[in-house]
């Protein structure tokens, strides 16, 4: 199984990825874990993310697209003979390249799980993880702009999913177990699987 999923700050796209990931004897692959791996590794790779973000700057689309391309070609994703990637792609030019490398390993994409939430519902739970993990820069307005942010760049990515036919839309609200229940039930649907 080959899948994607995204959806705005708050939406629980990490939590979901992994027990998704789970479910399907498939393996995760999150773009934040592979930067802090690579970075923690010491590899080439890690150490240009490394000085780039040091430096302020935003992870260029070609670094970020190698550093998972290696990934998908890893031992483990060809073993259990599927993925799930959490965080990426995050613009179109990313789009575009993981379309170039799924034709070139011979692989299609199955699925894009799009987590969907009212925007207030999500400022209110991450206004709670904020004050149960101690972030203070995590504020109702920093908050509501990184859920603007992603509205942005995101519903062009939507709409090339959604024109393909690939886009599973799941209420992100609701207890984990619920919110995972959703998803299995739409993929195992679009895909005639059963779960």
């Amino acid at each position: 199984m080959r899948l994607l999923i995204m959806g705005p700050p708050g939406a629980g796209k990490g939590t979901q990825a992994s027990s998704i990931a789970d479910h399907y004897g498939i393996v995760t692959i999150s773009t934040g874990q592979l930067f802090r791996d690579n970075i923690q590794l010491g590899t080439p790779l890690g150490k240009q993310i490394e000085a780039l973000i040091a430096a302020g700057n935003l992870v260029p689309d070609e670094v970020t697209n190698q550093m998972v391309f290696q990934r998908l070609a890893s031992p483990d994703v060809k073993k259990r003979g599927g993925f799930l990637l959490d965080g990426y792609p995050r613009t179109l030019e990313q789009v575009e390249a993981l379309d170039g490398e799924l034709v070139r390993s011979r692989r299609k994409l199955q699925a894009v799980i799009a987590l969907v939430a009212d925007p207030s519902q999500l400022v209110e739970r991450l206004l709670k993880r904020a004050e149960i993990e101690g972030r203070a820069d995590d504020n109702a307005d920093s908050i509501r702009h990184r859920i603007d942010v992603y509205h942005a760049e995101t519903a062009p990515l939507l709409e090339v999913y959604r024109d393909r036919g690939l886009l599973v839309e799941v209420d992100a609200m609701g207890a984990v177990e619920d919110v995972r229940t959703r998803i299995t039930d739409a993929l195992d649907a679009k895909l005639g699987h059963p779960s």
